[in-house]
């Protein structure tokens, strides 16, 4: 029997590495930006067409490279950041594997120029499919060009997997974000499709902080600052205010490197125990500064999981870390002891004799709807009221309500032929200010209040803007809402969705927009908070166009129902039982939650014995 095992081609298996490490456009900037950062770069651009489906340029300024490094770093496992395997516990820079360019070559159709500073001509290299097409010398500036072409052009199954442009750009957004949060002193620029997404100059932290996620961030974070022989901790905590209920902007980094660490996160949470809402989160930018030798980097091909040697100790520092910010810097109402211009308020002197308490005179006579004038004395003029004519129901057309006769304000609803319905009792009952309760053929219904409101609301909402029926109420003072580069992408793909639902936004530039009016049924609400929720869930989810408008009448609903401990009629609790049953689905609201159930009478027989 021959052999069966033998090597695969090195295009091959530079596409499975490919696999691991080129999961999207995003990996390539990723994996290009961070060696732009290596090569000691003051500028970077990053140059996106079609979300990096056609064309991906990194252009930066840094070293260069000769002609034979260029030729050789698009080979598996060549590296300049380490030597030997020690190496790997004293890491000092974003990459060391050597497998980036390798699989990037593997799928795409690159172009590198590059030239290094002692040089006086450059380097121009062509790869397509991992095999070298030219390589020629070339007049280009100092640093290194990368320009990225026809990503998975040679995987179509990996190409026709890619989601939507609004998708992948905004996934982009994200990756670029986690490394300009790193590197404030680097200027970096952003284009997409030949408009410029982001142009952040060389700053410090909390001014990039500012820059990338808008204005209103920089009075709302509060610094922290920890040093210690295991770890130094520095950064930026929201104030407990600013907590929202997802797409919170939650940022770790470790040695430069962004992480992702669940065990860290809770540590931050914790802190803000009590201060803010079950389930929701605040924004916080926080650096980690620890021995290379403590931690392993090397545990994902993403690199974004590292695992620490003393965690435990860590999270108790950044836990005690980030209580000593917010006690030290959470604003604390202050007595005013300015006295000028009050009021005067004499203090009483028990020593004093013949205190009179003060008194109020008043007519008892008095009545204010009395249009006679004065009299002699004091009192106002009485003067006997004016009796209804008789027959005064003519001149209204209607014949006077005779003993029995009952008038309904509301006219009644047809309802369908439910059996959850039948033989349903005209009066109800509501249990602590949630739960209504009605009686049926079968037994005793309860209905949760909110959520039979959040199903009747989402149906109202989506036929208004399948129809484009929605009303609009004005904003007597329009508001603004700023977004960040990546929140500003998702804006653009659900405006007009915003826009057939009743909203009314008009876009102010900078990635800032007025809120002009809101739909009908929205007042009271904030609506700030509301569009940027809807701005997050969305982008959250990563949801195609088709389940938008689900999405979108479902916050609507949840914003504009009935809330929690809110006392009702009983006409209301009629008018909502009666709505619920109207609906399409009357079990359960759109996002799967039960909304009514029913203890059957032989259960409240046999409880009762």
């Amino acid at each position: 029997m021959s052999d069966v095992i033998h090597l695969l081609p090195d295009s091959v298996a530079n596409q499975i590495a490919a696999g691991e490490v080129i999961q999207r456009p995003a990996s390539v900037i990723k994996e290009l930006v961070e060696n732009a950062v290596d090569a000691g770069a003051k500028t970077i651009q990053v140059i996106v067409v079609d979300a990096g489906r056609t064309c991906i340029q990194v252009i930066d300024d840094g070293k260069g490279m000769s002609e034979t490094d260029a030729r050789l770093s698009f080979e598996r496992h060549a590296t300049s950041k380490i030597q030997n395997a020690t190496d790997l516990f004293a890491l000092h820079t974003m990459g060391f594997r050597g497998e980036a360019l390798a699989s990037i070559a593997a799928v795409a159709q690159v172009e590198l120029l590059t030239r290094r500073q002692d040089d006086e001509i450059g380097t121009r290299l062509m790869i397509a499919g991992s095999k070298v097409t030219s390589q020629e010398p070339a007049s280009c500036p100092v640093g290194s060009n990368f320009k990225v072409e026809n990503l998975f052009f040679n995987v179509p199954a990996r190409r026709k997997f890619l989601k939507t442009n609004a998708t992948e750009l905004s996934n982009i957004m994200t990756a670029f974000e986690r490394i300009v949060l790193v590197y404030p002193g680097i200027r970096f620029s952003l284009h997409h499709n030949g408009v410029e997404m982001l142009n952040l100059r060389a700053t410090n932290l909390r001014q990039r902080i500012a820059d990338v996620f808008g204005k209103q961030y920089n009075q709302d974070l509060l610094p922290v600052e920890v040093h210690t022989a295991m770890a130094t901790i520095t950064g930026f905590v929201g104030k407990p205010e600013t907590a929202r209920k997802k797409g919170g902007s939650d940022y770790l980094f470790v040695n430069g490197r962004y992480m992702k660490h669940a065990y860290f996160h809770k540590a931050v949470m914790t802190a803000y125990d009590r201060m803010i809402p079950e389930g929701m989160q605040v924004p916080y930018f926080l650096y980690f500064e620890v021995d290379p030798s403590q931690i392993d980097v090397n545990i994902h091909p993403t690199k974004t999981e590292i695992k620490f040697e003393n965690e435990q100790a860590i999270w108790q520092i950044l836990s005690a870390a980030v209580r000593d910010a917010i006690g030290k810097f959470c604003e604390v109402p202050s007595i005013d002891f300015d006295t000028v211009g009050s009021p005067d308020i004499p203090v009483f002197d028990p020593s004093r004799e013949n205190i009179v308490a003060p008194k109020v005179t008043y007519n008892p006579d008095y009545n204010p709807f009395n249009t006679g004038g004065k009299s002699s004395g004091s009192s106002w003029s009485q003067k006997p009221a004016a009796s209804s004519p008789e027959g005064w129901e003519s001149l209204y057309g209607i014949a006077a309500p005779s003993e029995g006769d009952v008038f309904d304000a509301v006219p009644p609803v047809s309802l369908p032929n439910n059996t959850l319905d039948a033989d349903r009792s005209p009066s109800h009952y509501q249990y602590k200010g949630k739960y209504l309760m009605t009686a049926v053929k079968s037994g005793l219904m309860i209905i949760d209040q909110h959520r039979a409101d959040v199903r009747i609301l989402y149906e109202r909402y989506m036929n208004q803007i399948s129809s484009h029926t929605a009303n609009t109420q004005k904003i007597l003072f329009p508001e603004t809402v700023q977004f960040s580069p990546a929140e500003h992408v998702v804006m653009q793909q659900i405006l007009p969705e915003l826009m057939n639902a009743g909203f009314d936004l008009s876009d102010l530039g900078g990635n800032t927009y007025a809120i002009n009016g809101v739909p009908v049924g929205l007042e009271g609400i904030d609506p700030v908070m509301l569009v940027r929720q809807m701005v997050t869930e969305t982008s959250s989810a990563n949801a195609p166009l088709t389940t938008l408008h689900a999405q979108l009448a479902l916050r609507l609903a949840q914003s504009a129902a009935i809330p929690y401990g809110q006392v009702l009629s009983n006409d209301e609790m009629e008018n909502i039982i009666n709505e619920l049953f109207s609906c399409s689905n009357v079990n359960y609201t759109p996002d799967g939650k039960a909304i009514l159930c029913i203890l059957p009478q032989g259960d409240i027989e046999q409880l009762l014995g």
